[in-house]
């Protein structure tokens, strides 16, 4: 457990005091957003500190500029051009000058400072007292919030308060578009490929209070307007100006300011985009928003937002009484969450949401494996996005795999919009498991929901093609009993690159076979004529599916006898085995080693083997598990934030409650307590849904197994109470665990049948049933 940096609180993340040393992290950790757009935590008015202590950023999901991929050797089928998210205009600045001196909080007299994120109203509110360098000393207050109601929306409440002097005080609003790229870093993981300008103004215009700018990317040709509007409330005396340049709309306010007397600027921003609105009607539709929303009001918009949340936290939030710290992390996850999570089906969500650049704003399989089940069983409906999103990309993942020389579909490893981007091949477009991860939400969705029209209608025809896949590039090896093989592949451990039946693979891909079969043959029986229609446009054969029901019987799946546990894949074990212990000065080591001196050792990035036997839980048996993970364990870096959460899962499982809560802390607080040292460059998606998943599947002891939800809890000594919520089968599942009790509770839904401890109980609407916990021992490891 690493010290805390933000004091401890149940609802609210504090800075006390400005450093310029944890700047650029704080920008993270203080970033609003929506799911739509998003703001860094960088300040109103600006900062003149080193260009290393700071990024100022805004995004728009899924808004992107496309950029030549360069390759000193290239080769057939690999990605011409990626995509990334791009930085767009400024919009939240406002400058104050008084005198003509402009406040800067690295220049005068910094008396107080206090910064905010309320993450049960949604806002984060800056508190500071400065004195400018003649001795001048002024309150200021800023408010800003990003709805979750209105997603095109933005709101920023800025008040200042002269307190000991009378005189003249400026306010500079501004929206700025003057966005240059330059990539300084060597990190993979965070670097950009473009470089200087990317956006290009086609129109701008400000009369009186409103203005706004239009902007295209030179490439993608996609187009985006900004707009402001502002509201004033003071008594005192003001004048204003308009100006425009080429990149740049803003209003002056001159005040005659007067001591004691409150001037309070409220500034109404908002962002729309030629991928959601035509184009000719995004300029009407951005000044439309930010006039509406003077129209209603501050007042009637922040309340809204509480509003909001309160129903998000009356689904999702997880309270556990004996560690505040914790609490407070887990909340931190969920509300980072749902900042970043698109609430359409035309984008998804990044791996560092809305709050940096590393991954060029893609999305990767975390969306589908990692992320989704939080939504899933707390927020269904924004769960179907993600599958809807993954049918909306099905024809660019058929033209991949027509690249590539295969049928069916091949859903690109990195991206934005549906062509691979990609350009390291053995760590991208081989983790062909992607399309199996694909599947298995499609399942999991519609077991959770009985959402059967999205199956039929949508989901279907993904599950049909991405089997296809497999029988493309999988073949029966003689050398290998005649069983299924599936060569040349990458699985989740991205530090074994190009093996030969990679288990997690080969289980995946059984089970996207399976479920295709299953599919067809019930779509036959229970929707003729959605299986008529998608086996006609598709030209699918009944030999297909049979073809996929024997593949599946005969997968070969790796196994050690000598052993006894599943090796990861058929070279795995015959390589020289490596201590993580001895690696410390290493990691990552994707940053200290070339790939080949990775991939020639027995060394893990993440949890393989267990993250397959996790998301297979039904074949496995506890001893199972328990040797795999004795064995993987020693082996593993966790240089992936994903990899702490499944193994905090499965301690939890075979009884190491220890190495549960450790790993479990490594998810719960990464970013907060800054584990791993790049906060600075945005949060960790993927691990905060896996904190989410460590508690309720892990302490909280629940698995979804094909006949329902069961239960087989343990939390930590310390704990006095794990409560939450699950949404399962259009029911509302209310679960209380103590130290010796857990009580359920059915809050939606006429009955509910569960299993704890594989005891089966049957629940009734609003009648709660306790029973004993039973008390498991520690096991030695």
């Amino acid at each position: 457990m690493k010290k805390s940096i933000y004091p401890y609180e149940e609802w609210k993340i504090r800075e006390n005091a400005f450093d310029i040393n944890m700047n650029y992290r704080n920008e993270t950790i203080f970033s609003l957003g929506n799911g739509y757009f998003g703001m860094r935590g960088t300040f109103e008015e600006g900062y003149t500190g080193p260009d290393d202590t700071t990024f100022n950023a805004t995004y728009i999901n899924g808004f992107y500029e496309v950029y030549d991929i360069k390759y000193t050797e290239g080769g057939y089928g690999f990605p011409s051009y990626g995509e990334a998210m791009v930085n767009v205009a400024d919009s939240k600045i406002i400058k104050l000058f008084i005198d003509n001196e402009p406040f800067d909080i690295l220049k005068g007299n910094l008396i107080l400072y206090e910064r905010v994120l309320d993450m049960k109203e949604g806002f984060t509110e800056r508190k500071l007292l400065w004195e400018t360098e003649t001795g001048k000393r002024i309150e200021i207050i800023v408010r800003r919030l990003i709805s979750f109601k209105r997603q095109h929306l933005g709101v920023i409440v800025f008040l200042f308060k002269p307190i000991n002097f009378s005189g003249n005080v400026k306010l500079i609003s501004e929206i700025d578009g003057n966005i240059n790229y330059r990539n300084e870093s060597e990190d993979v993981r965070v670097g950009s490929n473009m470089q200087g300008k990317v956006m290009e103004t086609l129109e701008s215009q400000v009369n009186s209070y409103l203005g706004w700018i239009m902007q295209s990317t030179k490439r993608s040709k996609l187009k985006y307007v900004c707009s402001f509007n502002h509201e004033i409330k003071t008594k005192n005396q003001f004048k204003f100006v308009n100006y425009r340049y080429e990149n740049k709309v803003g209003i002056e306010f001159n005040i005659d300011a007067r001591k004691g007397e409150t001037f309070e600027l409220t500034k109404y921003i908002s962002y729309y985009t030629s991928r959601e609105c035509a184009e000719d009607c995004i300029i009407d539709e951005a000044l439309k928003e930010v006039e509406n929303a003077k129209r209603i009001g501050v007042d009637i918009i922040f309340k809204e937002q509480s509003d909001y949340l309160n129903e998000f936290w009356a689904d999702a939030d997880v309270v556990i009484d004996g560690d505040i710290s914790l609490q407070q992390g887990i909340r931190y996850n969920e509300f980072q969450l749902l900042q970043s999570v698109s609430k359409n089906d035309i984008t998804n969500i990044c791996a560092k949401g809305l709050t940096g650049e590393g991954y060029e704003g893609h999305y990767f399989w975390d969306s589908d494996i990692y992320i989704m089940p939080f939504f899933l069983y707390t927020k269904p409906e924004i769960a179907k996005n993600f599958v809807m999103f993954r049918y909306n990309l099905l024809d660019a993942a058929r033209k991949r795999a027509k690249e590539l020389g295969y049928k069916g579909a091949l859903y690109p490893w990195r991206t934005i919009d549906g062509p691979e981007c990609s350009s390291y091949f053995p760590a991208g477009t081989a983790q062909y498991h992607i399309n199996s991860d694909i599947v298995l939400s499609i399942k999991k969705y519609v077991e959770a929901t009985l959402d059967y029209d999205f199956l039929f209608k949508y989901g279907a025809e993904v599950v049909f093609e991405t089997a296809r896949l497999w029988i493309s590039i999988g073949s029966y090896i003689p050398l290998k009993n005649n069983k299924f093989c599936i060569n040349c592949v990458t699985g989740p451990d991205e530090y074994t690159a190009l093996v030969d039946n990679n288990a997690y693979t080969n289980y995946m891909a059984q089970m996207n076979l399976e479920y295709a079969y299953f599919v067809a043959k019930e779509m036959i029986k229970k929707a003729p004529d959605d299986y008529k229609r998608i086996s006609e446009k598709i030209s699918l054969s009944d030999d297909e599916l049979e073809e996929w029901n024997i593949a599946a019987q005969n997968m070969y799946l790796p196994y050690s006898a000598e052993l006894n546990i599943i090796p990861q894949d058929d070279s795995f074990l015959y390589k020289e085995k490596l201590n993580v212990k001895d690696l410390e000065s290493e990691k990552p080591l994707l940053l200290h080693r070339h790939y080949l001196n990775i991939y020639r050792y027995q060394i893990c990035k993440q949890p393989d083997v267990l993250l397959l036997m996790y998301l297979r839980r039904e074949l496995f048996s506890i001893d199972e598990i328990k040797r795999n993970y004795d064995y993987y364990e020693p082996i593993t870096t966790h240089d992936s934030s994903l990899s702490p959460a499944i193994f905090s899962i499965l301690a939890n499982e075979v009884g190491y409650y220890e190495k549960a809560y450790d790993y479990f802390m490594m998810t719960a607080r990464m970013d907060l307590d800054d584990y791993n040292g790049n906060v600075k460059d945005g949060i960790h998606t993927a691990c905060m849904a896996g904190a989410w998943s460590a508690i309720i599947n892990g302490f909280g002891g629940m698995m979804t197994y094909p006949d329902g939800l069961h239960f087989m809890p343990n939390i930590p000594v310390g704990w006095r109470l794990l409560s939450y919520n699950v949404k399962y089968k259009n029911c509302k599942l209310h679960v209380d665990i103590t130290q010796d009790k857990i009580s359920f509770l059915l809050i939606d839904g006429a009955e509910m049948r569960i299993y704890l401890y594989d005891e089966e109980i049957l629940l009734s609407n609003g009648l709660k049933v306790e029973k004993e916990v039973k008390k498991l021992e520690e096991q030695r490891y």
